[in-house]
């Protein structure tokens, strides 16, 4: 079913009613013009009353129902990561366009058809990485065009959080838990991003838990065609940190708190050229309501968005398959 480009407001029904969306992606979706919250929907019928009754939506009787209405654009999907790529699949063939929680799959064969589905049926399908859509993206993208770095070498990036309290679904393996499909899809999306899709897998470290089933923490060592090399970590049992670095011929670039921004947050780019350094303040952003943004734009065929929207999905592609390959290839470390 080809997608409506004529629809002016763009109609989106949850699919799970998660924590994040509670906090923070509902409520930046209720900021947006040009996107509103038509229905909900939860396993637990009261949960999704509740949710309803919070954000003013009404609450279907089932994710199947939901995916039914008449009255719905796109489905927002917040539910567990192993079941991310089989309701994506079944609201791309609802005729819904879908804006999923990451990872959107699990595995790069996943990845590959819902893609080739979107595509055949004129839908968007977008992986939701907020860090993309923030302005300090569009400002490292500047200065990379620009030169300011030369010849990029080398990526080091870093996304690791605290111990999980007991009972968290990222230590349960039954709901895809782990700290590789958690929070180390960020910085290899990083290293996509700066690098490019054609990256490999040199070697890759995991350190899984003996008691819970999931991989805690990993590092990954990856490859581009021309030979510079990305070095990414990763975990759920460290200090915090957010932060990517790219190394060139000429200069280098860091940013700290880089994927979970928060809104009030203004980021600061550190730059070195040469023996110069410099600091660039970026201006604070929500970038949950830049993601609801881009996802209305795409769904009403906007063409400025076009070409972002194709580099989101191959990068989606090619990420999925790295985590097969990262997975593979890890020497795995029992703790």
């Amino acid at each position: 079913m080809p997608a409506d480009t004529t629809v002016s407001t763009t109609r989106v029904g949850l699919l799970g009613c998660g924590d994040i969306a509670a906090r923070r992606t509902l409520p930046a979706l209720l900021r947006v013009p040009g996107a509103e919250l038509a229905a909900v929907a939860a396993r637990d019928p009261a949960r999704a009353a509740a949710f309803g009754a919070r954000f003013d939506a009404p609450a279907a009787a089932s994710y199947e129902e939901l995916l039914a209405r008449t009255d719905i654009d796109a489905v927002y999907l917040c539910l567990p990561t192993l079941l991310h790529a089989r309701w994506a699949e079944k609201a791309l063939r609802a005729g819904k366009h879908v804006l999923v929680e990451k990872p959107l799959a699990a595995s790069g064969a996943d990845a590959e058809r819902l893609f080739r589905l979107a595509g055949e049926r004129g839908l968007v399908l977008l992986e939701n990485f907020m860090f993309l859509h923030h302005g300090t993206q569009r400002q490292v993208a500047a200065l990379l065009k620009s030169g300011a770095l030369g010849e990029i070498r080398a990526v080091s990036a870093a996304f690791t959080i605290p111990p999980r309290p007991a009972g968290d679904q990222r230590l349960d393996p039954r709901l895809g838990g782990g700290a590789l499909l958690d929070n180390g899809v960020y910085p290899l999306r990083a290293a996509l991003r700066f690098l490019g899709t054609g990256l490999t897998v040199a070697g890759a470290s995991l350190r899984d838990s003996r008691e819970h089933g999931v991989d805690l923490s990993g590092a990954a060592l990856l490859t581009a065609p021309g030979g510079a090399v990305a070095q990414i970590r990763f975990g759920m049992e460290h200090h915090y940190r957010s932060w990517y670095e790219i190394q060139g011929s000429q200069g280098t670039l860091s940013v700290d708190h880089v994927y979970t921004t928060a809104p009030g947050h203004a980021p600061v780019i550190r730059l070195g050229e040469g023996t110069e350094q410099r600091e660039i303040t970026v201006p604070a952003e929500d970038h949950f309501e830049a993601v609801w943004r881009f996802l209305a734009a795409a769904v009403r065929g906007e063409e400025t968005v076009r070409p972002g929207l194709r580099l989101l999905s191959a990068e989606s592609v090619a990420q999925a398959g790295l985590l097969d390959t990262v997975r593979d290839a890890a020497v795995r470390v029992p703790v």
